[in-house]
């Protein structure tokens, strides 16, 4: 970007304005961001149709005059390039669940975490600046490869590239692209009492509509994640809302867990998805036994059972997708469980991010850096001081 990103904060609170100026100066000063306010839904949609620059909505939900779900549907009439966030309180989950189906791009909750909102207007406007390109070059596309490249590049501005980390726990992730894949994806939300949502996905197809309902995918999800405390509860509501408008015909295997820090306790649940691995700190490694729910987006009306562990000191969980195990070399041998087992208690001892790194380099070192076939995904969370 040559000029700053312009955002417009709409919130009825008259000490939310100072507030984000004092916190954000340091950006306003290098010139990363410029900010407008507004009281009202209202006030918000004069100012976007006189001010043609504005790149981003954050909105509050309740206010005087117009609420911010009203604003929302409103604002792909002005300018459908828009992006919007949503903020509200942690007790308001039906209308945040409502904002991210009706189009919000992401969400933050109040009282304002001033990283976790840095995290989020970052991550917004590098997905925004990918989709001016895209609409740039969408003329230009002359070769399919053109389209995946876009594609995967849709899907990498939204992954995590900050991981959490506390004194009895830290994680890691990596995504690496196909050449001609783009379908995977993983997340971390940030919840209530020291949990953590954590999930990884696998979209059918390819190409730039595997990329869209990838991003359809995560919202629903992101979503569904604040109101249950239930990871089935959270993937049926999902595969309801997917199915409800699923036109393309596709569907997403996925596994979806809740993290505790404070005790370890993990609980799960997958539609189809690849079962978790534990390994211990002696470098014992085993697959978690689960119920293997169907994938996403396919049948309405699906039951998602959950599956409890409880992690000891030292112990790692690792979510991943079947590029791993399905990886290939030049002669069609399989990369395959065991050999994913045996490498993981190879690096029992390591952090999040070095397990992780190293189990995704031993893929490239078996395959010989063969051409991939599917996106490799591999998220780490490891347990204790």
């Amino acid at each position: 970007m040559d000029k700053p990103w312009r955002i417009l904060v709409v919130d009825d609170e008259p000490d939310v304005e100072p507030l984000v100026r004092m916190r954000l100066r340091r950006e306003v000063r290098k010139g990363k961001y410029t900010f407008v306010f507004a009281a009202n839904g209202v006030e918000a949609l004069e100012m976007l149709n006189n001010d043609q620059d504005i790149d981003m909505v954050l909105s509050d939900i309740n206010m005087p005059h117009m609420d911010g779900l009203t604003l929302i549907e409103q604002i792909p009439s002005v300018n459908p390039n828009i992006r919007s966030v949503i903020v509200s309180a942690y007790g308001d989950i039906k209308n945040i669940r409502k904002a991210m189906n009706r189009g919000a791009f992401d969400f933050i909750t109040k009282p304002i975490d001033f990283d976790d909102l840095r995290i989020t207007i970052e991550r917004t406007t590098r997905q925004l600046e990918l989709w001016r390109e895209a609409l740039e070059t969408r003329d230009k596309l002359t070769s399919l490869n053109n389209e995946l490249g876009l594609a995967n590049d849709m899907q990498q501005s939204i992954l995590p590239r900050e991981f959490p980390r506390g004194k009895t726990f830290d994680m890691y992730g990596i995504m690496e692209p196909a050449r001609d894949v783009g379908g995977d994806f993983f997340d971390v939300v940030k919840l209530q009492d020291g949990r953590f949502g954590i999930s990884v996905a696998d979209v059918s197809d390819k190409g730039v509509p595997a990329a869209l309902f990838m991003m359809s995918s995560r919202a629903l999800l992101k979503g569904a994640a604040i109101s249950s405390q239930s990871p089935g509860k959270v993937l049926r509501e999902v595969n309801k809302l997917l199915v409800a408008d699923n036109q393309t015909g596709m569907f997403v295997t996925m596994l979806y867990c809740l993290f505790d820090t404070e005790s370890g306790n993990v609980v799960f649940s997958t539609g189809g998805h690849n079962p978790p691995i534990v390994v211990t700190k002696d470098g014992d490694s085993q697959f978690l036994e689960c119920f293997h729910g169907v994938a996403l987006g396919m049948f309405d009306d699906m039951e998602y059972r959950n599956t409890s562990y409880r992690l000891q000191p030292g112990d790692s969980l690792i979510l991943y997708t079947d590029g791993i195990t399905e990886a290939m070399d030049a002669q069609g041998d399989l990369y395959e469980d065991e050999r994913l087992l045996e490498n993981a208690g190879k690096s029992a001892t390591r952090s999040a991010r070095e397990m992780c790194k190293e189990i995704v380099a031993s893929v490239h070192s078996f395959t010989r850096n063969h051409p991939q076939s599917d996106d490799i995904t591999c998220l780490v969370i490891r347990y204790g001081p």
